[in-house]
């Protein structure tokens, strides 16, 4: 970040100041001074600048690394600039990201001064102003004056040429990325940046496998090269490639990762859903000795949050508080997120309400938690009061505050709240609002409602719309309108089993024995494979994750016993297996029972009450959504072992507590 003018002292008085000014640089020069530059500053817009324009430019080369705005008023004190002063202040802008500004100053530049002053130096400082300031016209006008003045074969404004058309958007990109290509291709030399520049524009374009072709062509690379390949790779979602890229920098002559580094690949897991290995990352960076950042611990955070690992994030806010890092508004919002997705509502809300500013991201964060933990009244609060606040909110936002109607049962204020969000907020509803507001009107009971809603839809309703009102069917034993809605299902994810078994459920639930053997039978006809249900756990420093009939785990002959002992407790405290959920032919009602027992979520939770003080909640996190079966049973444990329990699946989160559940029974 650019230095900023603080107020200065008045400089002492002085026979002659020219000689003061010569003397006070030559001592900063050799023992910089914040108080004594700025009293050198003080000085020169009071001197007759233009006795000695040396001292002048020893004393903006000084200015320029501490304090740009000090210098640009002394600059804009001088009656007529040389090249030299021009090009001193056209830099430091660049290098302080403020392009406008900097090829403003060359539009003065070019007035005041000859053409021949416009050297190579000048014209590529202003081509790159162009590439980052978005003025590809200005920049093409420079290209023709570079051909003009016999400038074109130098190395530093090929490289600006590369860069100012890679940097085109619009509808001229593909053009400009054609004619970045061919300035670089007519390069007689190219150096490592030159390399770095047409690199990156591939990467920002969106050509990964472009940006790796010229990456393996590099005859040498530098930390930028690694680290601009290793993100292109990131956000492209391919966490593979980036790893591979991220060891071989290691391997490299020398190390060549930095922070940034570490970061990029540890949000490169974060993207592809692989939080496990994001966070082992973290702490192996911190074990290499190389302090996180800001990025990475919004990161490390977000995998806390995506794992359920409520431990784990709290670690990393206490070491960003050990370590005074200021928590802005980004780093804020991640440990909101964190906390509401680990199931601790109360320090997300602490979190929340230490923000000392909160843009619509953190307000969306927080509410939308709230609406997970079935907190729906209070997250309309918090919207009345963003909105009171002058946040004006998105479809984030929205999505938040229905989702909160949804799982509160709030159907009025649910209504209101869609048909205010365009004429009131001028936020138009999409796809994933029109799906809460069927989920809400679904579960109240108003099928029919619901169905009309989805039939006058703007657009096609996608899968998530089909199965809100699937799931609203198997809540109300809506037989004909789950038929349609699977029948929708199948045309857009015809792999999936989730809507079979659903539909298979309505059926049993209706006595339609016919229907469900149907369904059976088209599982088994198509292959269909069921998505396996995973839960996961976080005990003491590790995350142990489960699958149905897992004996992966050390302790699975314990967890097991665990296992048998909690199911006979339960049946003692009258649970009763909800066998027809298992769909698999050609097996007796024992064998149903045993399936339904090594649920993923049930062996977690053994391997909970094995595993962690009889005092302390037990908190799993499920991928799908808890079966009606496992949700019973959780109720029960909760009671039985006096014990809370918070499992976050699929569509929300589940507070258990003495035999009740925070949802209701309504998810």
């Amino acid at each position: 970040m650019c230095p900023s003018p603080s107020p200065s002292s008045s400089p002492s008085s002085s026979s002659s100041p020219l000689k003061t000014l010569a003397l006070g640089i030559e001592t900063l020069i050799h023992h910089p001074s914040s108080s004594r530059l700025l009293q050198i500053h003080a000085l020169l817009l009071k001197s007759p600048l233009h006795r000695s324009r040396s001292l002048l430019r020893r004393a903006l080369l000084l200015l320029l690394p501490r304090s740009l705005a000090h210098a640009r008023s002394l600059f804009d004190r001088v009656a007529a600039p040389d090249p030299f002063l021009y090009n001193a202040l056209i830099r430091a802008h660049l290098r302080c990201g403020a392009p406008s500004e900097a090829l403003s100053l060359f539009r003065r530049m070019r007035l005041q001064l000859h053409p021949t002053a416009l050297d190579s130096f000048a014209l590529s400082s202003a081509l790159q102003a162009c590439a980052r300031s978005g003025e590809p016209r200005t920049g093409e006008a420079i290209h023709a004056h570079v051909v003009k003045s016999g400038f074109v074969a130098d190395l530093f404004m090929r490289t600006a040429l590369v860069e100012m058309y890679a940097k085109a958007e619009g509808a001229a990109a593909a053009a400009a990325a054609a004619a970045a290509r061919k300035a670089f291709d007519e390069m007689p030399e190219r150096d490592v940046f030159s390399y770095n520049v047409m690199l990156a524009a591939y990467v920002a374009r969106g050509d990964v496998a472009g940006a790796r072709r010229l990456f393996d062509d590099m005859p040498e690379r530098d930390l930028v090269s690694w680290n601009t390949m290793l993100h292109g790779h990131a956000t492209s979602g391919d966490a593979d490639a980036a790893r591979a890229v991220f060891d071989a920098a290691a391997a490299a002559a020398a190390d060549r990762r930095d922070a940034f580094s570490w970061s990029s690949m540890i949000s490169a897991y974060v993207r592809a859903k692989r939080p496990g290995e994001a966070l082992e990352l973290f702490a192996a960076m911190r074990s290499a000795g190389v302090a996180p950042d800001a990025v990475a611990m919004v990161a490390a955070l977000s995998a806390c949050g995506d794992a359920g690992a409520l431990r784990a994030g709290s670690e990393i806010h206490e070491l960003i508080e050990r370590n005074g890092v200021e928590v802005d508004l980004r780093l804020g919002t991640a440990l909101v997120d964190m906390y509401a997705k680990c199931g601790d509502i109360d320090r997300a809300l602490g979190a929340f309400r230490a923000l000392t500013a909160k843009d619509v991201l953190a307000w969306s964060s927080m509410i939308l938690g709230l609406a997970n933990h079935g907190l729906g009244k209070l997250a309309l609060e918090f919207f009345s009061e963003m909105v009171s606040g002058g946040v004006e909110p998105n479809g984030i936002t929205f999505v938040g505050v229905l989702s909160a109607c949804v799982h509160a049962g709030l159907v009025r204020e649910g209504r209101d709240c869609f048909d205010s969000m365009e004429s009131v907020y001028g936020v138009s509803p999409a796809v994933e609002h029109y799906g809460c507001m069927v989920d809400l009107l679904g579960r109240a009971g108003r099928i029919e409602e619901a169905r009309e809603l989805v039939r006058g839809m703007p657009f096609a309703p996608d899968a998530v719309v089909w199965r809100a009102l699937l799931g609203a069917c198997r809540i109300h034993r809506n037989v004909e309108t789950a038929e349609e809605a699977i029948a929708n299902l199948v045309k857009l994810e015809p792999r999936a089993d989730g809507h079979y078994v659903l539909l298979s459920n309505i059926y049993a639930q209706a006595d339609k024995w016919d229907g469900v053997a149907e369904m059976r039978r088209t599982i088994k006809r198509n292959n269909i494979r069921r998505v396996p249900g995973s839960s996961a756990i976080e005990v003491g420093k590790a995350i142990h994750r489960f699958v149905a009939g897992d004996r992966s785990h050390p302790r699975r002959d314990e967890i097991y016993r665990t296992l048998g002992e909690m199911i006979e407790r339960l049946k003692e405290a009258g649970y009763r297996p909800m066998t027809s959920l298992v769909l698999r032919e050609g097996i007796d009602e024992r064998s149903k029972e045993r399936l339904l027992a090594e649920h993923s979520e049930k062996l977690a939770i053994a391997f909970g009450l094995l595993a962690t003080p009889s005092e302390s909640t037990v908190r799993i996190t499920k991928n799908l959504r808890v079966c009606e079966d496992c949700h019973s049973a959780i109720k029960l444990v909760s009671l039985v072992y006096d014990r809370k329990l918070i499992v976050r699946d699929r569509n929300r989160f589940h507070h258990f507590s003495e035999g009740e559940c925070s949802c209701g029974d309504y998810w």
